[in-house]
């Protein structure tokens, strides 16, 4: 994803998973003992008869029965979802699941990969406060400027690279999933076949070529530089690196012809450049970096070219 690559280029990104430890009762629960039953208050100082076997268990019966509170002993009953971090990831997966299903996709397991992204996920959330927010673009213009992949002495700089952004996620990434699903998206990409086929052919002879044109100007329009923007590396270029590596899975055939065109050198030379960068080739080669399925990007030979 756009906003996992950029977060892999912060300073120190990574660290451990977090823990959760098991709920404590609130208040302690309070022992109660059959024994404790009051002593009869009056000792008869000479020979009294003996009292009679219901005159001993009348205090007995009189005696207040402790009354149970099962919200005092939580560590005997676990709740239904399972106490600890790993049963609530089994229930984010399960409910995950139960919304695949009624979307017509696959179900996903939880495995060390997965587990390792939610887990990494989670520990950069818990890095922003309160601050919750959505919308990719959103989030790129959020973490852009704290990452140092926008210039901090241009004041112009974040409007330019989100403009930026946005059209690599229109072109290579919006319109992708169009292809595949370009009538209704919660049907069937079985129900919409045919439809796909056309839009996949006019997005591979027409569509592609047309933002990879546009970000060759780009590049050959900003002399000087091996990037999208000013002198040094933006999130934007980041964007387009995951847009074309999605496209190259999509429709591999399509890329390799365009690629061996030599139309758009400056694009694909950005594309090595980021591919190449440290962090980035680490994050790529990690767990974190999750493998293309039934997403935005997806492989159907009948919309490649031939």
């Amino acid at each position: 994803r756009p906003e996992a690559a950029v977060a892999a280029l912060a300073p120190g990104a990574g660290g451990g998973a977090p823990g959760a430890g098991a709920a404590r009762p609130s208040v302690p629960p309070s022992p109660s003992s059959p024994s404790s039953a009051p002593a009869p208050s009056i000792t008869p100082k000479s020979a009294a008869p003996k009292p009679s076997k219901t005159a001993t268990k009348k205090p007995a019966t009189k005696k207040p029965t402790p009354k149970k509170t099962p919200t005092r002993r939580p560590t005997t009953s676990a709740p239904k979802v399972g106490s600890g971090l790993a049963a609530q990831e089994s229930e984010v997966i399960r409910l995950v699941n139960v919304e695949r299903d009624r979307a017509g996709c696959g179900s996903v397991q939880l495995n060390t990969k997965l587990r390792t992204a939610m887990r990494l996920h989670v520990q950069e959330l818990g890095t922003h406060g309160d601050l919750y927010i959505s919308q990719l673009p959103n989030i790129l213009l959020y973490l852009g400027p704290k990452l140092g992949l926008v210039p901090a002495n241009d004041e112009n700089a974040i409007y330019r690279i989100n403009q930026l952004a946005l059209t690599a996620l229109d072109g290579l990434s919006n319109e992708a999933h169009d292809t595949h699903h370009p009538i209704a998206v919660g049907d069937y990409y079985e129900d919409q076949k045919d439809a796909a086929i056309k839009r996949g052919k006019d997005y591979t002879r027409n569509r592609l070529p047309k933002f990879l044109g546009y970000f060759e100007n780009v590049l050959r329009q900003n002399k000087g530089s091996e990037y999208l923007y000013g002198k040094q590396l933006s999130y934007a270029d980041v964007v387009l690196f995951q847009g074309l590596d999605g496209v190259s899975f999509a429709f591999p055939n399509a890329v390799r012809k365009l690629r061996e065109g030599g139309q758009y050198k400056e694009v694909w030379g950005l594309y090595e450049r980021v591919r190449g960068l440290e962090r980035v080739k680490a994050y790529l080669g990690s767990e974190r970096r999750l493998g293309y399925s039934n997403g935005v990007w997806r492989h159907y030979a009948e919309l490649d070219e031939d």
